[in-house]
């Protein structure tokens, strides 16, 4: 029988450096940056893989997928950034 991929929600923000952070609600300490987005997508699943070990709710995921289907993102703007 094939797992099912379990969801899981990432918010993304943009720093002052330019770094992207995400982080995921529903797994607590779940979080990671990088300087692009395609990467940052990349070090999620991977950071999501690792709080799942840790909370040993699945020693692996092989053969499992995670899908991510909804990524909020907000930037946050330096204040001297912002438009009238």
């Amino acid at each position: 029988m094939k797992s099912k991929a379990r969801t899981f929600n990432l918010v993304i923000e943009k720093d002052r450096d330019g770094y992207f952070v995400a982080s995921v609600p529903e797994l607590r300490g779940c979080h990671t940056q990088a300087k692009s987005l395609d990467v940052l997508l990349q070090r999620a699943r991977e950071a999501i893989e690792l709080c799942l070990e840790v909370e040993e709710e699945s020693p692996s995921l092989t053969g499992r997928g995670i899908r991510m289907i909804s990524a909020y993102e907000t930037i946050n703007r330096h204040p001297s950034s912002r438009g009238p």
